[in-house]
């Protein structure tokens, strides 16, 4: 069986170590419902909501946690949807040696281990999907998207519609 051949990831010979902000979104396999669900009321005006399922949870404890666990990575802002999670995240300056992690993907691992840990199975995609931070005008329109998530969510692409059969 030939298998399709994977596009990678990552920028080329780009230092993921390096200082600056990073626009991460980790995806549940199969796209399935599993993080949250989102409420939307019969009134136009009612603002939609974002009730967080228990692995929901669980995710949110695990993202408030790289905020601890590592000494210049900081989590500016995240939105826990029903199929995947938008974060934005931090490198402050260079990571020390002695750190627990050096780089993005090393964050990312860790943080999908520890979910999968408490959770006892891997509810993850393969990898994740990043870009990087340029200037101020991408962070602003990154924090936005992120921001207006969860009022959008019939518009996002990783909506998938329901139907009653």
């Amino acid at each position: 069986m030939i298998l399709p051949k994977r596009k990678p990831t990552r920028l080329k010979g780009y230092d993921y170590s390096a200082a600056g902000a990073y626009f991460i979104t980790i995806c549940v396999k199969n796209r399935k419902e599993l993080l949250s669900k989102i409420i939307v009321g019969d009134d136009a005006y009612i603002v939609p909501k974002n009730q967080i399922s228990n692995y929901g949870s669980i995710c949110d404890k695990y993202i408030n946690n790289i905020n601890n666990k590592y000494e210049n990575v900081t989590v500016d802002k995240y939105v826990i949807m029903p199929n995947h999670i938008h974060l934005i995240i931090f490198l402050h300056g260079t990571m020390r040696a002695s750190s627990p992690t050096k780089n993005i993907k090393d964050i990312i691992r860790s943080f999908k281990t520890m979910v999968t840990k408490e959770i006892g199975n891997s509810i993850w995609q393969r990898s994740y999907h990043d870009h990087i931070i340029r200037d101020k005008n991408d962070y602003q329109k990154i924090w936005e998207y992120i921001d207006t998530n969860v009022q959008r969510w019939d518009k996002d692409c990783f909506y998938t519609c329901k139907t009653e059969q």
